[in-house]
């Protein structure tokens, strides 16, 4: 029996921004299961060496591919087909195993709202940790409200990876990271809030939860497709000072 508390999710509707290039569009999401909460120090100290073993804190000073080895981990030692493949930092998600994996950013998304249309699924004191808070480290998982899909902290206490780029043509490899942290004001705490961070980078209140299923074809899964990032990582103008645009050829193929 798996160790993970995975909710089973229905197919449904989720509407994504990119600001970035003044565009929004709406993603068709299969079916898919997603983790009640973040992975717990317990749970991660399963499969990767840590120091904290709590059930009910969140894991935090995680990579985001300390998150895909843990996902790789966890799958093998519970009899799945790990998702990712990995060649030394380069990540390649095979999209029709079945092992757990990091949710897409629009199931991320999809899963906070729960059908929710506001910027919160309920009043933000009552359903997330925030600075309002004055807490000074992350807090115990499910003291929160849930969400109507019964998922505790997706928004506050910390921020969780996704698979997806944060935006390829000028962050580069920066991977998204959703949801705010205990130490973010009110108005970072939002469902469409985007932050990121390198793929090696690791930060005291960003951790993740993990996702599996959602599609049984190739093409756009769950809202992503390497092509999709190719086009995203494209400028016709001037490159402006500081941006970091990924190279073509370290986008991922499933």
């Amino acid at each position: 029996m798996t160790i993970f508390d995975l909710k089973p999710l229905p197919r449904g509707d989720v509407e994504l921004h990119d600001a970035r290039r003044q565009r929004r569009w709406s993603v068709k999401l299969e079916p898919f299961h997603i983790s009640a909460t973040p992975v717990s120090e317990a749970q991660y100290s399963k499969f990767l060496p840590t120091g904290s073993k709590d059930p009910l804190l969140p894991a935090v000073d995680v990579s985001w591919l300390d998150a895909i080895r843990f996902c790789n981990d966890a799958s093998q030692r519970e009899g799945l087909t790990p998702a990712y493949s990995l060649e030394t930092s380069h990540v390649t998600w095979h999209t029709a195993r079945s092992g757990f994996r990091l949710p897409t950013e629009a199931e991320w998304e999809y899963a906070c709202r729960a059908g929710a249309s506001g910027p919160h699924y309920g009043p933000l004191s009552q359903v997330a940790w925030t600075a309002l808070d004055e807490v000074e480290h992350p807090q115990i998982m499910g003291s929160k409200a849930a969400n109507q899909f019964g998922l505790f902290d997706t928004l506050g206490n910390v921020w969780e990876w996704c698979w997806d780029y944060l935006d390829p043509a000028r962050y580069g490899d920066y991977h998204v990271f959703r949801g705010g942290g205990y130490a973010d004001q009110e108005w970072s705490v939002r469902a469409s809030t985007r932050r990121g961070g390198a793929p090696g980078m690791s930060h005291p209140d960003v951790g993740f939860r993990i996702a599996r299923g959602g599609f049984s074809h190739s093409g756009i899964v769950q809202g992503w497709h390497a092509e999709a990032d190719t086009a995203r990582s494209e400028i016709a103008t001037a490159l402006p000072s500081g941006w970091t645009p990924l190279p073509r050829q370290s986008f991922r193929v499933p």
